[in-house]
């Protein structure tokens, strides 16, 4: 009797559940090792259109994580086990965790984003987010700029991806945009001409597009000329300060004035 119900317990029960065992033991390294090229193939893949390796790694990671838990789930239903409730609780606790870190996604998606669409890149001059600075890192999460007096400042990606970019080196040239204003008194034609040669004089400005000297405005204490040269990117700063110097002091030796805003003020002394 006893040796009977061993046998109907090997082969009803043990020897079954040995198989269903080792059909999931080879579900789970048959579905890891599928999941290992799977995820170097699109790392390849993704290597081969250009992406940044940050996020290469990052979406290979969880694409591997994703592959991994469904060979898991696979294996377990092998093994009998319910996994409609298994799902159902890793349903409930994804979600639990995506509203607990709904703004660190919102940071993810956004530098995802960033590095796809690459609207600057690491040494850009950029303004966004109220902050202005040399990009010195793109982060998943946040981005990492320099400031020119040397500040390092971390700004979340959702702020910048959400608001307005202005980038500062995506083009190689720029346009200085200057307005000097002259007297009523003084000479017109004088001031323009001497403009266009302090403009002629410097090198670094460029032919093409040709530099422009116009009247802009009949203000209303001074006759105002848009000055407005092209000069290359990393030459916009020296050269708008060296052509504020030239144009103060050369309209000094030449007796043209520089009006600023003046106002009299007139005492009056009232009798007891």
């Amino acid at each position: 009797m006893e040796n009977l119900d061993w046998n109907s317990f090997l082969n009803e029960q043990l020897i079954p559940w040995a198989i269903q065992l080792a059909v999931a033991l080879i579900i789970f390294l048959l579905g890891r090792w599928l999941a290992g090229m799977i995820t170097n193939i699109s790392r390849k893949l993704m290597h081969k259109t250009g992406m940044d390796e940050m996020l290469v790694q990052f979406l290979g990671n969880i694409l591997r994580t994703l592959l991994l838990a469904v060979v898991v789930i696979a294996a377990l239903d092998q093994l009998g086990v319910d996994t409609t409730s298994l799902l159902a609780v890793l349903g409930a606790a994804g979600l639990a965790v995506g509203l607990a870190l709904k703004d660190s996604l919102s940071n993810f998606a956004s530098g995802v984003m960033l590095i796809v669409f690459r609207p600057f890149k690491v040494g850009d001059f950029i303004e966004a987010a109220g902050v202005s600075g040399v990009v010195e890192q793109v982060g998943i999460f946040n981005t990492i700029m320099k400031t020119g007096d040397n500040r390092e400042i971390i700004i979340p990606n959702s702020q910048i991806y959400g608001g307005t970019i202005t980038n500062v080196s995506a083009r190689p040239t720029r346009r200085i945009d200057l307005v000097i204003g002259i007297g009523y008194e003084d000479d017109l034609k004088k001031a323009r001409a001497l403009l266009e040669e302090i403009l002629a004089q410097d090198d670094r400005i460029l032919d093409e597009p040709a530099p422009a000297v116009a009247l802009g405005e009949l203000a209303d204490s001074s006759v105002n000329f848009n000055v407005r040269p092209w000069v290359k990117s990393a030459d916009y700063w020296p050269v708008r300060a060296d052509l504020l110097e030239k144009i103060k002091l050369t309209f000094d030796e030449q007796g043209i004035s520089i009006p600023y805003p003046q106002q009299d003020v007139h005492l009056y002394q009232a009798s007891a």
